[in-house]
């Protein structure tokens, strides 16, 4: 693996690797100092619940609530960072404040606290992602992101006490909202090899998502055409030329 692609890698990873650190530190702190977290927690149409929009994602009830958020922070972060290098930080803000601005406004009753919501705008956004840009490289985070999480889609319903629900389902809205709006912002990264003179590879046309049936039918028959085309020439000088050695035969 070449360095500059090492160096990418680092680079998609430095940021989820510290956001995720933080919540630990945080967790250790609590636990440590015995924190009472719901003086950080959000608390919908308090006006002392405002503050939790920015820091009740940044709190979690105990240590399995943050190692089940810990991962696909993790994972969503650094394939946002990596493939959707100029919007993930702003679509990551975005889910952030929004989600809790919306749990404020139109959440039950309660403490939430906890990044899940975060988490799920996170997978949403890679997920609408790859449906709104043409790309193959979306596509397949896309798909990763359904194989890995489809089971999230249950929390979207509110089918389990003690779990803010509304919080997942805002987040998973505002992942859609942040797909759309940086739809036209950058083009997933397509991430390559340093392939030196060598011309890259591909299994498939770089632009086979970005024409039609029709098109795409119109343009193999051109190139059989052209071809036939090719062929015919190649074939009609190769008759010129034996009619040309005919005629310079000369019999000893």
């Amino acid at each position: 693996m070449k360095t500059s692609a090492l160096k990418d890698i680092y680079k998609a990873f430095r940021v989820p690797i510290l956001l995720v650190a933080v919540l630990w530190l945080i967790q250790l702190w609590v636990v440590g100092f015995d924190i009472n977290v719901r003086e950080y927690a959000l608390v919908p149409r308090r006006v002392y619940g405002l503050w939790g929009i920015i820091t009740s994602p940044l709190f979690h009830s105990d240590w399995g609530h943050l190692f089940n958020n810990s991962f696909p922070l993790l994972f969503t972060g650094s394939m946002m960072y990596y493939f959707y290098r100029k919007s993930a930080l702003p679509s990551i803000v975005i889910i952030h404040l929004m989600t809790g601005l919306a749990v404020w406004l139109f959440g039950h009753h309660g403490y939430h606290i906890g990044a899940s919501g975060v988490a799920y705008g996170m997978v949403s956004f890679i997920f609408f992602s790859g449906i709104f840009r043409r790309e193959v490289e979306a596509i397949i985070l896309a798909l990763i992101v359904v194989i890995l999480y489809s089971g999230m889609i249950a929390g979207v319903f509110p089918n389990e006490p003690g779990i803010s629900w509304e919080s997942h389902l805002f987040g998973a809205l505002m992942g859609l909202l942040t797909a759309i709006l940086f739809m036209g912002v950058d083009k997933a990264e397509k991430k390559q090899a340093d392939y030196g003179d060598e011309t890259p590879q591909y299994f498939f046309p770089r632009d086979v998502f970005d024409k039609t049936k029709a098109q795409r039918v119109a343009e193999l028959k051109h190139q059989q055409f052209l071809q036939q085309q090719a062929r015919l020439q190649e074939y009609q000088q190769q008759q010129l030329r034996r009619q040309q050695d005919d005629t310079d035969l000369t019999i000893n």
